[in-house]
């Protein structure tokens, strides 16, 4: 298959050559020591060749071929945002598209019923690329061996070529893109090629409140596996209706079954005793479940929650016929049931408070390319805050922050990658006339991806209550089809989204919760005492924005008074400013949306977090404190 720059133009193409969406569990040679490095992963993180063009029509052709001379190429550290390694336009926008009052745009087949323009984001000025160019020789324990490689972040198109042929293309910025790379590599070094525009279809379905950064922002790594390969691990432990004894059910997909091959299966309570152990012939497909008549101890099992965020461990080994160890998984899971009874939601049977903040993933210097450091800086301020919840706003975070959560206690409101907020509000008015997703056949299937993606990659996490269909990006029948997905595939879980405010028809068929953003107290006493249907939560409420946060005891009194009110996510942890060298006083200083010639831009509407962009508590943070504890 050859690229096509046309794909760029092209919603109904979102997606070439990629592996399907899996589980987030990694898979090791063996059972590793301490601290020990996975011998099946190869990091490729680091210096990598690059050059920028403005717009695809300066991107230098055949960049890609391992012959091509590079020499002129300049540098870049991979992860990185690009704008951050000074090649392009540091720009901050909430609610409108970046280019608007620059150029015309609609998103295709919602002004009229024609085809693609292919003269969208293929052939338009400004749309800037990233010339990306690596080599690598694998290392001894990766050949001979399937090999993948494991994108975990590229915002916001790619193309990928290794040794000058063309391997696939991705969209969804924010969750992982994977490739086969086996056909295409060769003995001694590799050439890998990258190209990553900053605009395409996905540009109308991720109008995110946020810096428009693009680039390779989080880890590449390529990853191997041989015969008797765990490709994909669901666990669902769920509680009795008393809420004390447990059972789990294990399904299991392989890859490169061998005749006569072996699992082997063990279980680990909390404080990491064996309870049990088991051999099964192996499959392509395994379904497994195990009670208490298999496992006494779960006749009265630990559960999870933000108190006590108690975690088993599941142990998963494969062995050929001749007993030799293929691969070796595990994973911590918890128990706990999240359920609607009596229109209130119950975590354990005991009714949910979230005491929330939303979050977007950000450093001050690195942006949203954040490290496993800055997660556990986060988490403990969040903790400290007496903070219980986290919306991903709005789109999925990097795998580790869902792990750290599970450990910690911190329960979920999963996002997926979608907001579509410049397509149908305009300066402040709805006017839907050309949102997407909308009800278009020709935008459903790459959203019903996104949340596809979203569900199999982080479905194993206990921390994850909610699935979010996304943020602002009104209500019609595709975000329906994406509600309908989550719900057939996990019952364990309820499903959010806010945007049936803007658009009530679907306010029965969208969303197990009643959703809104910044409702008065007083407007949610009207719904409350109007024989609500549903319980009631604020996904974002108490705009931090300059010293802001008073009246926060208005909104924390309606948990004493109504049973339905289930709390909600402040807007939001931090704030997203970037520090950057000023020569007149000779410091480092925070600079905000449109203090880098960024146009439109929304300002300082950057700022609105309850800690600043390096974690330094605000005074707002302090009335956080205060009634997250009084009510927790």
């Amino acid at each position: 298959m050859k690229a096509s720059l046309t794909w760029l133009d092209d919603p109904r193409v979102f997606r070439i050559n990629q592996i399907p969406a899996h589980s987030d569990h990694r898979w090791y040679a063996h059972k590793p020591t301490q601290n020990q490095e996975n011998s099946l992963e190869q990091s490729l993180n680091g210096t990598w060749r690059f050059f920028y063009a403005p717009s695809p029509a300066a991107c230098p052709a055949n960049f890609y071929a391992v012959d091509y001379d590079d020499s002129y190429f300049s540098e870049i550290n991979v992860p990185e945002h690009i704008e951050l390694a000074n090649y392009s336009q540091i720009h901050y926008i909430n609610t409108m598209y970046p280019w608007e009052g620059h150029f015309y745009r609609r998103p295709p087949f919602t002004a009229s019923a024609t085809q693609a323009d292919n003269q969208l984001f293929s052939n338009a000025s400004d749309n800037p690329v990233g010339c990306y160019k690596t080599r690598f020789t694998l290392n001894n324990d990766l050949q001979n061996k399937s090999v993948r490689i494991h994108f975990a972040g590229v915002e916001q198109a790619m193309y990928l070529w290794l040794n000058g042929q063309f391997v696939g293309y991705a969209e969804d910025s924010f969750t992982p893109s994977e490739f086969d790379l086996t056909p295409f590599l060769q003995p001694g070094e590799n050439v890998l090629a990258v190209a990553v525009y900053k605009r395409s279809t996905a540009a109308f379905l991720e109008d995110q409140d946020f810096f428009r950064f693009f680039g390779i922002f989080r880890e590449v790594k390529l990853i191997a596996h041989n015969d008797n390969h765990l490709e994909d691990l669901w666990l669902q432990p769920t509680l009795d209706n008393n809420y004390q004894s447990g059972q789990l059910a294990v399904r299991l997909k392989f890859q490169q079954v061998t005749n006569n091959s072996q699992l082997r299966l063990k279980l680990f309570d909390c404080q990491g005793q064996k309870i049990y152990q088991q051999d099964f012939p192996l499959a392509e497909d395994l379904q497994l479940s195990f009670d208490q008549t298999k496992i006494a101890s779960f006749q009265q099992v630990a559960k999870w929650d933000h108190y006590q965020p108690n975690l088993y461990t599941i142990e998963l080994e494969t062995y050929s016929s001749e007993q030799q160890i293929c691969e070796y998984i595990t994973y911590a899971f918890g128990f706990r049931t999240i359920e609607i009874k009596d229109k209130v939601m119950l975590l354990n049977g005991k009714r949910l408070k979230i005491l929330g903040v939303n979050r977007h993933e950000w450093h001050p210097k690195r942006g949203r390319a954040i490290t496993l450091e800055d997660m556990k800086n986060d988490l403990a301020i969040i903790k400290k805050a007496n903070i219980n919840g986290v919306r991903t706003s709005h789109y999925p975070n990097q795998i580790p922050w869902y792990f750290l959560c599970d450990q910690a206690g911190i329960h979920l409101m999963a996002e997926t990658n979608l907001e579509s907020h410049g397509s149908w509000q305009k300066m402040g008015a709805i006017e839907p006339s050309y949102n997407v997703p909308g009800a278009m056949d020709e935008w459903l299937a790459c959203v019903l991806d996104r949340a596809k993606t979203n569900f199999e990659t982080f479905k194993n996490h206990p921390s994850i209550l909610f699935w979010s269909l996304g943020n602002e990006s009104y209500a019609d029948e595709n975000i329906k089809q994406m509600n309908d997905y989550f719900k057939q595939q996990d019952s364990l879980r309820l499903v959010h989204y806010e945007g049936n405010a803007v658009n009530p028809y679907f306010e029965a068929s969208i969303s197990d919760v009643k959703s809104r953003m910044y409702a008065t107290p007083q407007e949610i006493v009207d719904y409350l005492e109007h024989t609500p249907e549903k319980p009631f939560i604020l996904c974002e409420y108490m705009h931090d924005m300059g010293n802001s946060l008073g009246g926060m005891q208005d909104y924390m009194e309606l948990f004493d008074r109504y049973q339905q009110f289930q709390g909600g996510y402040i807007w939001d942890f931090k704030d997203q400013a970037l520090s950057v060298y000023d020569s007149l006083t000779n410091q480092e200083v925070l600079r905000y949306g449109g203090d880098f010639d960024d146009r439109p831009s929304d300002y300082e509407f950057s700022g609105n977090g309850i800690v600043f962009a390096d974690g330094l508590e605000k005074p707002a943070l302090q009335e956080v404190r205060y009634y997250y504890d009084k009510y927790k």
